[in-house]
């Protein structure tokens, strides 16, 4: 199975945290967390329509100035989630900065925010050519953990406890789809934009017996088969359990936290979760409100996840890194 989504830290373990998660075969990104983008090319940030931000320290948020200046005098939208007071944090951003000159943009830049309370949501538009005031009511709706749901993935957030709200994030693949390229040929039937219609039709679940058109240019002539969606998803489509990405930052190791934490990240595909201190050191993991290495690796075991990334580490360890990595894999495999 070729997975959908490629997951990569942006900075190395000891620097800010951000995880880019490109979307294959597609122009179009995510982003958890914000910390300093400097790493990440333009042409990545340009592919993001979405990103979720665990809290506003400075570390996990710094980024969001990075992020505006590369969306200015584009046709672009961008819809970020934050915790409680995120409006409130966005918009002391966008005030600290004049607009005086956005009025002459051919483009326009929207701004989508959305603040995640345990039981509700409250969303914000800020528009460029306004100066991104905030020029209306915001729209109230309930969260029941789910943040964003399309026909492909969705996105689920869980409240953890850092001495403020700080969020948790999965994205989750509802199913995956590996197209035989063996059966294409049999069919001699090229690969093309039709593959994504296909693709789309089966996870809006469209009738079977309905007919599917694909259509392909070859030698500059337009060709097109037809088939019912049902019989043609049998002869070249491979489905098999979606992806699921958990990414886990800058929380307390209580109980509460670590029993939300090991439900959430439940067989997750891969987890990425700090590991900021050694375990000689829990008292100042403990007061400082993050994770041992030990710790991460244990949560890890306990949610059975199949693969896990420690990171976000903390500058004592500068120069011994890898005991923080040996630390989690240990624990890990349950030693």
């Amino acid at each position: 199975m070729r997975p959908s989504f490629h997951p990569r830290l942006v900075n190395p373990p000891l620097e800010d945290p951000a995880l880019f998660i490109p979307f294959v075969y597609q122009k179009r990104a995510m982003l958890f967390d914000m910390g300093d983008l400097y790493r990440l090319p333009a042409k990545d940030m340009l592919k993001l329509t979405h990103g979720f931000v665990t809290h506003t320290h400075m570390d996990h948020f710094a980024g969001f100035d990075t992020l505006l200046r590369t969306f200015l005098g584009r046709q672009k939208a961008f819809h970020v989630f934050g915790p409680a007071n995120f409006l409130e944090n966005i918009e002391g951003k966008l005030a600290s900065y004049t607009w005086n000159l956005v009025e002459n943009y051919d483009y326009a830049f929207s701004l989508k925010a959305t603040e995640v309370h345990p039981t509700h949501t409250i969303t914000q538009l800020y528009d460029c050519k306004k100066g991104f005031k905030a020029n209306q009511v915001p729209v109230e709706a309930s969260f029941d953990g789910m943040l964003l749901a399309e026909p492909a993935f969705s996105v689920h957030a869980i409240h953890l406890d850092h001495k403020v709200p700080c969020l948790g994030f999965n994205l989750k693949e509802r199913f995956h789809i590996n197209i035989i390229k063996d059966s294409l040929k049999t069919l001699k039937i090229p690969v093309g934009p039709w593959l994504r219609q296909f693709k789309q039709a089966l996870y809006e679940e469209h009738d079977p017996e309905e007919d599917f058109q694909v259509v392909w240019k070859e030698a500059g002539q337009e060709r097109k088969l037809s088939f019912r969606l049902g019989e043609l998803s049998n002869q070249i489509a491979h489905i098999s359990p979606g992806q699921k990405i958990t990414y886990i930052v800058d929380v307390l190791c209580s109980p509460e936290n670590a029993e939300k934490i090991i439900d959430f990240a439940r067989n997750a595909d891969h987890l990425f979760i700090e590991a900021a201190f050694l375990d000689t050191e829990i008292d100042i993991a403990r007061n400082k409100y993050h994770l041992t290495a030990k710790q991460a690796g244990v949560l890890a075991r306990k949610a059975g996840v199949k693969q896990f990334t420690v990171f976000h580490f903390s500058p004592r360890y500068a120069h011994t890194a890898h005991l923080l990595q040996e630390e989690a894999n240990q624990a890990f495999a349950g030693g």
